[in-house]
């Protein structure tokens, strides 16, 4: 029987390691006589002694990081270490968010569309981009249709230009087979898309309640004023 390793792959020792060696070394762990060493606003300090730079860290209260090690002499950097991490996962966190929750996608055209069908696929490209998703736009080319290219570049680009106020082009158009391909992206995340849509669906609400209200007020006032009447 074959034993798995200390550092088979899948093993959990194999992956703490792999992880302790992803992490920057900071402060006493770098092991090097100097470093050329960079500001915490990014101002270039100058290749100093090792020493001195982690007295000028303790000194600003500040960590002493490893940025590039492979340098001659590596650069480090002073900077709240702990701060850049958490910052550092909230923006991956982040990013991985939408991009998983982005989706793409497709419209077809045909080379020759009339306008009618033109603006009604012009308002499906819009409402995806609003959405915060991509759009990969595919026109099929069709027999002898496929000797004009430069058809369905203009057409790609005229769509791009009215899309415009809600994405740019991420994609450049391109031939795949016997189609042209264009990949236009938002410019919102999907995120921001769902926000604003949960905002709008919320003062939809308070405005329907608002003359929902007013009516009421108006009924009763009206209502009072009968009985009013009645009594006189």
């Amino acid at each position: 029987m074959c034993r798995r390793g200390p550092f088979s792959f899948g093993s959990p020792h194999r992956r703490r390691r792999s992880e302790h060696i992803s992490e920057p070394r900071i402060n006493d762990r770098i092991r090097v006589p100097e470093v050329r060493l960079v500001g915490p606003n990014g101002e270039q300090v100058g290749i100093v002694a090792m020493r001195k730079a982690l007295d000028l860290a303790r000194e600003a209260d500040l960590d002493l990081v490893e940025v590039a090690p492979q340098a001659k002499p590596p650069v480090a950097k002073l900077m709240d270490y702990g701060k850049f991490k958490y910052e550092s996962a909230q923006k991956a966190r982040e990013a991985r968010k939408n991009q998983a929750n982005m989706a793409l996608k497709e419209i077809r055209f045909r080379l020759k569309i009339d306008e009618h069908d033109y603006e009604t696929k012009k308002g499906h490209v819009s409402r995806f981009l609003s959405g915060g998703d991509k759009v990969k736009v595919m026109i099929m080319f069709r027999g002898r249709e496929q000797s004009r290219p430069e058809m369905g570049i203009k057409l790609l680009n005229r769509l791009a230009e009215d899309v415009s106020e809600l994405g740019s082009v991420e994609s450049a158009p391109r031939v795949d087979g016997r189609n042209m391909v264009m990949v236009v992206a938002p410019f919102r995340s999907k995120a921001d898309a769902k926000a604003e849509s949960r905002r709008a669906s919320r003062d939809a609400k308070g405005a329907s309640a608002e003359v929902k209200s007013r009516r009421e007020r108006a009924a009763q006032a009206k209502a009072d004023g009968s009985t009013a009447d009645d009594e006189a």
